[in-house]
C-alpha cells in the first residue's frame, strides 16, 4: 500500500509521547522438553531470484549465540540476521532475500536492538519458547526494533514494510531500571505481517516506564495470543487500522494506548488489573486524532476506567471517537467509558455483560443520527459462534508433531527455483501427503506451475518464508476459459484442510487466471482455515510485471495486454463452505517492491475475493483485498459471513482506463456494469444475508495517479461511491464503516444513503453503526 500521505508514511512521534519503552509478558508460554519439528527438519530452502547460494534459513547458534542468559548475544543474532548481503540500513525493499532466522530455547541477553532486515521473519521454538532479554544498561530504542530510525525517518516506509513475522517469544525488559524508557517491541507495519505468541515481561513496579510494543505509523495489519505484564503501558498503538486478536494485558497502568488510528477491531482482549483499559482521548476534543474502534468478545476485571474517549458530538472531525463495544464482560468495572465531561457509561464493581453500545453517527438504513448509548447487538448465526463468542482459531504450528509427519516438496523432486515447472512434482507430493494424513511443508522457494494444482481435503500446507506458487503460460491467459492455479476440493466434495505461510502469484500476462478457486465445503468439525497465506500479482523480481514490464500510464495509453496478471485472485464457489481465513492479503501490485524507487505499476487484475457460496459460514479475520479493477469484495447468494477488519483500496490507474476496462462483464460471475469513467467497488453485496461487518476501511486515495481527490478538503472526489447493497439483501451489519476518497459511503439499490460530508472523521469519513 503506497499511497504518498506523506504524514503517515513518514511519521514523526509527538514529543508528548514517552520516549522509548520496554515488553510485556507471557501467553501460551509453556516450557517443554517435545523437540520442534522445524528445528529438526532438513533446511533446503532458496531464494529463486536471489543471489547464488543464498541461505533461507538461519539458527541464532549456527552464529555464535549461546541463550545461556549470560552472554551477550547482539552481535550474534544480528548476523544471523544479515548474513547474504539483505535489505537493511538503506535499502528500500526486496523480496530477493527473505530469511527465517530460528531461536532455539534459551535465554537470549542483548544489550542493543535486533533489527530485523526486511522480508523476515523471527521464530523462536513454541514448546520452550526462547526469551530475549535486555541488559540494564541496554541501549537504543526497543528489544526488536524492526523499523529504525536510522535517520529522521523510519528506514522502511511504514505502509510498504510487507511479509514479516515473530512469533513464540518471550521479551523481557525487567533488567532494566523502571525509570528508563525501554520499549519491547517497536512494529510499525503494513499488510502480510503478523505478530503470534508473544510475551512482553514488562518492569511492574511504581513509576514504571516500559512499554511492550509500540506502533506509531503504517497500514496493517494483524496480531494474536499476545500477553503484556506489567509496564506503563502495554500497547502504544498508532496506525491506519489493524486487526488485533486474543490479547491479555495484566498489571498494567494503561493497557492500551492510541495516539492515533482509522480503523481498529479488538477481538478476544482481556484487561486484568490495569488502571485505564483503552485511551482514546489523544488531541482532546479540539483535536482529536483516533477515528475508531470496534470492541468485541472481550472481558475487563479490576479496572477502574474502561475506555477514556475525547468524543463529543461537537468534537472536530464530528465523527471522531467512533466506538463500538459488543459482547464484553466486566467484572468490578466501576465506568466503562469516561468522555471529557465525565462517565458516558457506567460500569458496575459487580459483574455484567455490555450487550452492544455505541457512540458515533448511525444510519438505520438513512441518517445520520447521534448514537451514544446502547443499541440491539447483531443476532449471531449459530455457525458463527462457538458459545457466545464468534469462532476463532490461531494459525497451527503443529508443534507436538515429529518431524515423521510431515513431507517435503523439494525432497519430493520439485525445484522451487523460480524457472522448472513444477506441476507434477508438486501434485504427486500433494496427494501423496493427503493419502498419508502428513503435513507437506513447502520448502522457501518460488514453484513454477503451468496447470492448475489441486488441494484435496485432509491436506495441510505449510510455507517457509511465504513459499511462492506461481502460475505461468498460456494455460492461465485465456480471458474466456479462465482456469484456477490453486484449486482446492473441486465442485461437491467435503473434508477439512488447512494452509498457511505461503504467496500464491502469477508471471507475465495470465489474463485467465484464478489464483485461487475455494470449492470445499467443511460442514462439521474444525472450519478449514488459510492463516497468512497472501496473493501477489506483480511488483516482484521474476513476476514479469514489474517497472521494466508495466510502467504506469498517466496518458491516454492503450491497454498493455502483456500487464493484464490475472483474472481473479479468489474465487468462493456455490459448493463451498465451512473457511476461517485470517491475515490474508489479496494484492495486485501497485509498485514495484525491488524497485529502489518503489515505483508505481499498472497491472489489471479483474475481481478480488468473490464469495458465492450459497451456505455461507465464513470468517475473514484481518484481511485485505487491493487494487482489482472490478471490485475489492463481492459477496453474491450468500449469508452468515464474518468480516473484521476488512481494508481496500481501488486501483491507482483509474479511471484511465475506467473499470469497464480490460475485463468484460461476465453475467454468471455477477460482475458490476461498470463504465468508462467508473471506479472499483471496495464492497459489493448482492441478494445475501447476515453480513457481519466488524470493522472496514475501504480506500480510493487515487484518480489516474493524483492523490489530489483525497486530500483534506478537497470533496472527497476520487469516486463517486465505493460501498453497494443492492436491494434484496437483507441483514447486513456494518461496525465502523470507513471511507476515503469516495463521495457516497453507501448505496443501496443505486440510491446514496450516505455521503462523506456529515461523518468527517480524522482523515477518512466514518460511520459508527450500518444497518441495512
Amino acid at each position: 500500500m503506497l499511497h504518498n500521505l506523506s504524514s503517515y508514511v513518514n511519521y514523526k512521534a509527538p514529543a508528548d509521547l514517552p520516549p522509548q519503552h520496554v515488553g510485556p509478558q507471557s501467553y501460551v508460554a509453556q516450557a517443554g522438553t517435545t523437540p520442534y519439528w522445524y528445528e529438526t527438519i532438513n533446511h533446503q530452502g532458496i531464494s529463486a531470484f536471489g543471489p547464488s547460494g543464498y541461505t533461507v534459513f538461519r539458527n541464532v547458534m549456527s552464529y555464535g549465540a549461546t541463550g545461556n542468559g549470560v552472554t551477550d548475544d547482539t552481535a550474534a543474532i544480528n548476523a544471523a540476521i544479515n548474513a547474504g548481503g539483505r535489505c537493511g540500513e538503506g535499502c528500500a525493499s526486496s523480496t530477493t532475500t527473505p530469511a527465517v532466522v530460528y531461536f532455539p530455547a534459551g535465554t537470549y541477553l542483548i544489550s542493543s536492538p535486533i533489527n530485523p532486515a526486511f522480508y523476515t521473519q523471527l521464530i523462536g521454538n513454541p514448546n520452550a519458547m526462547p526469551t530475549i532479554k535486555a541488559t540494564a544498561g541496554f541501549g537504543g530504542f526497543a528489544l526488536i526494533d524492526a523499523d529504525p530510525y536510522y535517520t529522521s525517518n523510519l528506514n522502511w516506509g511504514s505502509t510498504n514494510v510487507f511479509y514479516r513475522q515473530i512469533r513464540n517469544f518471550i521479551i523481557d525488559t525487567t533488567n532494566m531500571p523502571v525509570s528508563s524508557a525501554a520499549t519491547g517491541i517497536h512494529w510499525p507495519t503494513a499488510q502480510a505481517t503478523s505478530l503470534q505468541n508473544i510475551v512482553f515481561t514488562l518492569n511492574a513496579a511504581s513509576g514504571t516506564q516500559h512499554i511492550g510494543l509500540f506502533i506509531e505509523s503504517g497500514s496493517a495489519g494483524f496480531m494474536t495470543d499476545l500477553v503484556f505484564n506489567g509496564g506503563l503501558k502495554g500497547g502504544a498503538f498508532g496506525n491506519q487500522q489493524f486487526t488485533m486478536r486474543n490479547m491479555t494485558f495484566n498489571n498494567c497502568v494503561t493497557a492500551i494506548s492510541h495516539f492515533w488510528d482509522w480503523g481498529w477491531t479488538y477481538e478476544g482482549i482481556n484487561i486484568n488489573n490495569c488502571g485505564t483499559g483503552i485511551s482514546i482521548n489523544a488531541g482532546g476534543t479540539s483535536s482529536p486524532e483516533t477515528g475508531s474502534i470496534t470492541l468485541i468478545d472481550s472481558y475487563f476485571t479490576n479496572v477502574p476506567v474502561g475506555i477514556t474517549t475525547a468524543y463529543t458530538p461537537s468534537s472536530a472531525g464530528n465523527a471522531a471517537g467512533s466506538v463500538i463495544i459488543e459482547n464484553v464482560g466486566i467484572t468490578n468495572v466501576p465506568v466503562m467509558v469516561q468522555g471529557p465531561s465525565g462517565t458516558t457509561l457506567t460500569g458496575t464493581t459487580g459483574s455484567q455483560t455490555i450487550a452492544a453500545w455505541g457512540q458515533g453517527h448511525a444510519y438505520t438504513p438513512t441518517g445520520p443520527t447521534s448514537l451514544q448509548g446502547s443499541f440491539t447487538a447483531n443476532s449471531r448465526p449459530a455457525s458463527l459462534v462457538s458459545g457466545s463468542s464468534y469462532y476463532q482459531r490461531s494459525k497451527p504450528q503443529y508443534n507436538t508433531l515429529p518431524v515423521s509427519s510431515f513431507q517435503s516438496t523439494r525432497s519430493s523432486g520439485a525445484a522451487g527455483n523460480g524457472v522448472t515447472d513444477d506441476t507434477y512434482a508438486l501434485q504427486m507430493v500433494i496427494n501423496n501427503a493427503a493419502a498419508a494424513g502428513a503435513v507437506l511443508f513447502w520448502d522457501a522457494g518460488t514453484y513454477v506451475v503451468t496447470s492448475t494444482l489441486t488441494m484435496p481435503p485432509g491436506s495441510k500446507w505449510v510455507g517457509e518464508s511465504y513459499s511462492v506458487i506461481m502460475s505461468r503460460g498460456s494455460f492461465f491467459n485465456s480471458m474466456s476459459n479462465p482456469q484456477p492455479v490453486v484449486q482446492v476440493g473441486t465442485a461437491g466434495q467435503t473434508g477439512q484442510v488447512e494452509w498457511s505461510d505461503m504467496i500464491v502469484s502469477t508471471q507475465g500476462a495470465q489474463a485467465g487466471a484464478i489464483l485461487i478457486e475455494w470449492n470445499l465445503a467443511t460442514t462439521s468439525g474444525t472450519p478449514s482455515g488459510m492463516w497468512d497465506v497472501h496473493a501477489r500479482i506483480g511488483g516482484f523480481t521474476g513476476s514479469d510485471l514489474s517497472i521494466a514490464n508495466c510502467p504506469t500510464t498517466t496518458g491516454s495509453n492503450p491497454i498493455n495486454a502483456n500487464c493484464i496478471g490475472g483474472y481473479m485472485t479468489m474465487y468462493v464457489t456455490a459448493s463451498a463452505q465451512g473457511l476461517y481465513m485470517e491475515n490474508c492479503w489479496l494484492w495486485t501490485a501497485d509498485h514495484d517492491i525491488d524497485d529502489p524507487n518503489n515505483s508505481q505499476l499498472t497491472i489489471y487484475n479483474g475481481r478480488g475475493l468473490y464469495i458465492a457460496s450459497t451456505a455461507g459460514t465464513f470468517w475473514l479475520v484481518g484481511t485485505a483485498v487491493e487494487h482489482h479493477t472490478l471490485y475489492q469484495y463481492q459477496l453474491a447468494n450468500t449469508k452468515n459471513i464474518f468480516m473484521g477488519q476488512i481494508q481496500t483500496e481501488t486501483p491507482y490507474y483509474q479511471p484511465n482506463p475506467g473499470a469497464s476496462s480490460p475485463f468484460p462483464v461476465v453475467t454468471s460471475l455477477n460482475d458490476p456494469t461498470q463504465t468508462t469513467t467508473s471506479d472499483a467497488w471496495g464492497l459489493r453485496i448482492l441478494k445475501s444475508s447476515n453480513i457481519l461487518v466488524y470493522g472496514a476501511g475501504l480506500y480510493s486515495f487515487f484518480d489516474n495517479y493524483s492523490t489530489a481527490c483525497s486530500a483534506v478538503g478537497a470533496g472527497e472526489n476520487c469516486q463517486s461511491a465505493i460501498f453497494s447493497l443492492d436491494s434484496t439483501t437483507s441483514s447486513v451489519s456494518v461496525y465502523n464503516l470507513n471511507t476515503v476518497g469516495s463521495n457516497q459511503m453507501i448505496q443501496i439499490g443505486g440510491t446514496s444513503y450516505a455521503g462523506y460530508a456529515q461523518n468527517i472523521n480524522v482523515f477518512p469519513d466514518t460511520i459508527a453503526l450500518f444497518r441495512s
